[in-house]
């Protein structure tokens, strides 16, 4: 029975999560928008489309969310907690997406770790999405 009631939260936590990362990557998406970011987002799937950016942007940012609510949910849940595990949660995808994965799966391997205006602002972009959906979290679970 125990099992049950932990996988249970467990679940309730990656959906939660799952949530908070929709609401944060919205965010996060439109700054992309405004950048004209979106049409390289899709270049992941083969496309030039910022349509299709948009989209993959949200099926990442529904991943991601729900790796935080699978995380997060091992820690009391505080707002301190939510707010300082979002930024971290960003920064850490900043850097293994933006700053490694996406130009690995992209083929431009010079710009591994190549940290420029643009990154500077894909950070900003990842801390508010990652505190927007640690706060989203935060507001939709228990209290502990």
């Amino acid at each position: 029975m125990t099992t049950i009631t932990v996988s249970t939260s467990s679940s309730k936590s990656v959906v939660n999560g799952i949530i908070g990362g929709l609401a944060g990557g919205v965010v996060f998406g439109i700054m992309m928008a405004m950048m004209g970011m979106l049409p390289m987002v899709s270049m992941l799937v083969r496309q030039d489309n910022a349509v299709i950016g948009f989209i993959v942007h949200m099926g990442i940012s529904a991943f991601i969310g729900a790796v935080y609510g699978f995380v997060i949910a091992r820690f009391p849940n505080q707002l301190s907690t939510a707010f300082l595990g979002g930024a971290l949660n960003g920064i850490v995808w900043w850097v293994l997406g933006a700053l490694i994965m996406m130009p690995l799966m992209l083929g431009m391997n010079d710009m591994v770790f190549v940290i420029g205006q643009a990154q500077w602002m894909s950070l900003l972009g990842h801390l508010i999405y990652g505190v927007i959906a640690g706060l989203i979290y935060y507001r939709l679970s228990p209290k502990s």
